[in-house]
């Protein structure tokens, strides 16, 4: 599964993949292929995106294109 968003929201913030690494205390290249699906997110890092970028799982996963929280 490609994770097209959290690719757009990164670019969104203009930070690089370097960044959002140390923000989920993993390596850019982890992080880099969270981006293109080669690794699947574990859940505490999904979790982490969410609440960084202060969206739904739901939409980081493309179940939903609200951004909202519940």
């Amino acid at each position: 599964m490609l994770y097209r968003r959290i690719r757009d929201l990164r670019e969104d913030r203009d930070l690089t993949q370097a960044q959002m690494g140390i923000v989920l205390s993993c390596s850019q290249r982890v992080y880099s292929n969270y981006e293109r699906g080669e690794l699947d997110i574990p859940t505490e890092i999904l979790i982490k995106l969410a609440a960084f970028h202060g969206v739904s799982i739901d939409y980081i996963l493309e179940q939903t294109d609200t951004r909202e929280r519940a």
